[in-house]
């Protein structure tokens, strides 16, 4: 291998310089090109029902909002207008940026919002939405359970029953086949390891209860099994569908790698909270509260991709403290914080979720990233140095087919209410009334080019440019 061509190709491994393909330099001037994404990438952003639509009364996060235990007990109320019609403009918005994707969720109690009644209006407005969102040129990845349940669901016990496995499966037939014209992408559910972990271990979610792992477990496996029902249900009806989970995945890195109960500790918190399905739906175990492992191979290869959820990075130190599962959690010293200060800007964390996503050997959307920031002082620079990580996995041939962030607009943050901002457009809930953020322009230009130059990042991120164009890349060229 020519000296030159070594070099560039460790540059290229530690993201220190961008390339066109892996890598071959003939001269400097290669150092200007711009970060190219695979043509057919998916550029979109990332929606939920229930935290757009609005006037979802028959759920129970309605009747959990209604009962106080959201953040200044704020309630969702109409949303952002989705289900009074203002999902088209917001739609329209995406497709004039050029975004070439789009991810919503469907309403479980809207369409089934007693256990024998079928409401046949709001299966066909779904379909209007996946048909227009098609015509404007957006791919619709389907989502069909997104933390909420009807009403009637969580009364009869929610997914701590066995039933909610076949009533899931049921809904799910219902939904595939009103949509599948227009739907090819299909997540069974949404981020189910925070559905247990806040509702049963953090108490934070509906049913709200602290420290109860056996039902958590419980939660986890029903929906596993309601995962590989509904995979099976959709193929039935659309054979050529892609089916696949989201789940949400935080980093745990030891505090002090030097010391071995930080490693132990932070191992332990990751298979708690990010493992479960990959061991149940990639080689058909179930790993229980205490890591016992039992065999699920009905669950096995029941995958077209993995959905992946990132938003930071945990830095996990060894305590004696039983309240905090004898592990503490902090963020990298010096790392830029979000608005409230929950997400730190650990772009590289993206890179090693990448990494664990790509043992699941199936095609990676990342479905969800993004940051609190009402003022956009972080979010250019966090979506620019997320998106260069998305690039470093690319070239190394890991299989990520697209890139939707979260949110398309302000929205109902669940226990946070309305008090956090992650949209690309500001959304003020009483007004309706939608502002584009510098950052809504800056994801258009990524769009648009499918990648992105120095310019661009000078433009909206001038912090970036050393990370992402680097003057030591240069230099090294230059000593060769």
């Amino acid at each position: 291998m020519p000296r030159l061509y070594r070099k560039t190709a460790a540059l290229a491994d530690e993201g220190i310089i961008p390339t066109r393909q892996r890598p071959y330099l003939e001269d400097e001037m290669a150092l200007a090109a711009r970060y190219v994404f695979p043509e057919g990438f998916l550029w979109g952003t990332a929606t939920a029902a229930h935290q757009v639509e609005g006037d979802n009364t028959a759920n129970q996060w309605w009747a959990w909002e209604h009962a106080g235990r959201v953040f200044q007990k704020q309630t969702s109320g109409p949303g952002c207008g989705w289900w009074r019609g203002r999902w088209k403009e917001d739609f329209a918005r995406a497709a004039d940026a050029g975004h070439n994707a789009i991810r919503f969720s469907v309403e479980w109690s809207r369409i089934q919002p007693e256990p024998d009644r079928w409401d046949e209006d709001a299966l066909e407005r779904y379909r209007t939405w996946a048909r227009t969102a098609r015509q404007m040129g957006l791919e619709p990845l389907v989502t069909l359970h997104h933390f909420t349940d009807p009403l009637w669901l969580s009364e009869q016990g929610g997914w701590e029953t066995s039933e909610a496995v076949a009533r899931f499966r049921t809904f799910v037939e219902r939904v595939a086949s009103a949509l599948r014209e227009y739907v090819r992408l299909w997540a069974t559910f949404n981020e189910p390891n925070i559905y247990a972990y806040r509702g049963y271990v953090e108490g934070a979610f509906p049913p709200g209860r602290t420290e109860d792992l056996a039902a958590a477990f419980t939660v986890l496996t029903h929906m596993a099994q309601a995962h590989a029902a509904a995979y099976e249900a959709i193929h039935r009806v659309q054979p050529d569908a892609q089916v696949g989970i989201v789940l949400h995945y935080r980093g745990m890195r030891p505090a002090r790698p030097w010391f071995p109960p930080d490693r132990w500790i932070a191992r332990l918190h990751h298979r708690w909270l990010n493992d479960f399905y990959y061991h149940a739906l990639a080689r058909g175990r179930l790993i229980g509260p205490g890591l016992r492992s039992q065999a699920a191979p009905e669950l096995r290869g029941t995958l077209d991709y993995v959905g992946l959820n990132y938003y930071t990075e945990d830095q996990v130190r060894f305590t004696l403290r039983r309240s905090e599962v004898f592990g503490a959690h902090g963020f990298p010293a010096g790392a830029a914080l979000s608005a409230h200060g929950e997400i730190a800007h650990v772009p590289a964390g993206l890179y090693r979720a990448l990494r664990w996503a790509n043992a699941f050997r199936v095609p990676i959307y990342i479905t969800e990233n993004g940051v609190d920031d009402p003022d956009d002082r972080l979010r250019p620079r966090y979506l620019l140095e997320h998106v260069h990580q998305v690039w470093r996995a690319l070239i190394n041939n890991w299989p990520v087919r697209g890139y939707l962030h979260w949110s398309l607009v302000d929205n109902f943050e669940w226990e946070w209410g309305w008090t956090r901002h992650f949209g690309l457009w500001a959304c003020d809930p009483q007004t309706q009334r939608r502002t584009a953020r510098p950052s809504a322009h800056l994801f258009a230009a990524l769009a648009q080019n499918n990648g992105f130059d120095a310019a661009l990042v000078d433009r909206y991120a001038p912090a970036a440019r050393p990370v992402l164009f680097p003057a030591a890349g240069l230099d090294a060229l230059r000593a060769t």
